[in-house]
């Protein structure tokens, strides 16, 4: 998400989970593809590897390095087609909720990353009618316990598990754009 262009290079990323729509937004001091790929292994390093087995971006040329998810994270990176917004629904209507608290007219430069937590607490918050009226929070909480309760399994049993029958759980959508 980024802003008027008399704002300078600060924009914000959004990262949208598919499954839970749990949301994530980091402040990029830069519109350059290097510093954003570095934030984006910084942040999502944490999570287990099966919570972070792909990243689908826009065709921005802020995700030109993308090679660099693999190596840094293990996540292997898609790009939508071109001209093919409903790749990206998810991700979309997010940055229209997040236009609630970051207009247009927003000053990024001002944006802290308390500030931002603070509306992903929100958004993550807020139960969704296409979550059974659990909260976005809930349903990643429940999917990261299901991947630590089958590493536990794995490392108990000593044997991998069939990988073929457990589908991928999450698929984090990152979505930039400029705006002018």
């Amino acid at each position: 998400m980024m802003f008027r262009k008399e704002h300078g290079k600060v924009n914000v990323t959004s990262l949208v989970e598919r499954v839970s729509r749990y949301a994530v937004v980091m402040r990029n001091e830069d519109r350059q593809s290097k510093p954003i790929m570095e934030s984006l292994i910084q942040g999502l390093a944490p999570l287990p590897a099966d919570a972070r087995q792909s990243i689908t971006f826009d065709r921005g040329t802020e995700f030109s390095a993308w090679k660099h998810l693999k190596p840094g994270i293990g996540a292997d990176a898609w790009f939508c087609d071109p001209q093919a917004p409903y790749q990206k629904g998810t991700v979309e209507n997010t940055n229209n909720r997040l236009r609630k608290y970051l207009p247009r007219s927003t000053e990024p430069t001002a944006l802290t990353n308390r500030y931002l937590r603070s509306i992903c607490h929100r958004l993550n918050s807020t139960p969704r009618k296409c979550l059974g009226y659990r909260t976005p929070a809930e349903i990643f909480e429940t999917k990261l316990m299901e991947i630590q309760n089958r590493l536990e399994l794995k490392d108990i049993s000593g044997t991998a598990l069939h990988r073929e029958f457990t589908p991928p759980i999450f698929v984090i959508k990152a979505n930039a754009y400029v705006i002018t």
